[in-house]
């Protein structure tokens, strides 16, 4: 490995490092109390639940296994190393995309690439993404829905990065005709109305749990608050997009001030 990489990687991998500490105490002041929340709500429907069933003479036996690890422990020490290897992780992806796309976007400078990349990286990875199946909390989730929803949320990511793929080489098809700025406006446009014809064709799941009723018909227990939902969902879209922000901006001001021969990374 040639210097010029190597101090790519070292430099992306610093700020995906910073990037994740940065969302991890992001998460810990905003994230949490909605997921404790969320925690509560499960807990109270479950013994909702299992008060009706004793009613309908429904009998459980058995019991859940302890926690491998408290509540305490998950949303400190299990959130922040979370944080810190994904954020690891995006900066080594990071200096991947961008050391490849290095002389392959046209005449953008060191600073310029570094934010393409992490923008464009953050809209392929999430930002899409996000608007067909953006994340829920605990107790939002129906278990018989999980496996399904994985399985389209990742097609939709794989469908999104191929997608912005095939947008970047129609603006660079395009540019020597029609200039940059409308090679671009057209390959953006394009993107959209792929993704958008996905979304429309993939199926929705709607999972978010309902009020819970009694044989009679009485709400026993209500559905999943909207607002822990919507906060949920916000707070999680800030805490990706300061990672991305952390990496490409991080790494933009660093290679401008000290940069490296990308000739000789190419």
């Amino acid at each position: 490995m040639n210097k010029s990489i190597a101090s790519i990687i070292l430099r992306a991998l610093g700020f995906g490092a910073l990037g994740g500490v940065v969302a991890f105490v992001f998460g810990r002041i905003a994230v949490e109390p909605v997921i404790n929340r969320a925690i509560g709500y499960e807990e109270g429907r479950g013994e909702a639940q299992h008060t009706l069933d004793e009613a309908a003479g429904v009998h459980h036996h058995g019991h859940e296994g302890a926690e491998l690890f408290t509540r305490t422990v998950q949303e400190n020490v299990g959130l922040f190393f979370g944080m810190l290897l994904f954020g690891l992780a995006m900066g080594a992806l990071f200096a991947v995309v961008y050391t490849v796309t290095i002389g392959r976007l046209g005449n953008l400078t060191a600073r310029n690439l570094a934010l393409a990349v992490s923008g464009g990286m953050f809209l392929a990875f999430y930002g899409t993404p996000f608007l067909k199946y953006p994340p829920n909390p605990p107790a939002a989730s129906a278990e018989e829905t999980i496996k399904e929803r994985t399985g389209l949320y990742l097609l939709m990511v794989v469908v999104s990065i191929v997608a912005l793929v095939a947008a970047i080489w129609l603006s660079r098809r395009l540019a020597d005709r029609y200039g940059n700025w409308t090679a671009n406006i057209i390959a953006g446009k394009a993107y959209i109305i792929v993704t958008v014809l996905i979304m429309l064709v993939l199926p929705n799941i709607a999972e978010t749990p309902g009020p819970l009723l009694d044989a009679a018909g009485n709400m026993v227990f209500p559905g999943f608050p909207a607002q822990d939902l919507y906060l949920f969902r916000l707070y999680s879209f800030i805490a990706q997009a300061l990672i991305w922000a952390t990496i490409g901006i991080g790494f933009a001001t660093v290679i401008e001030r000290k940069p490296v021969d990308t000739e000789a990374a190419v």
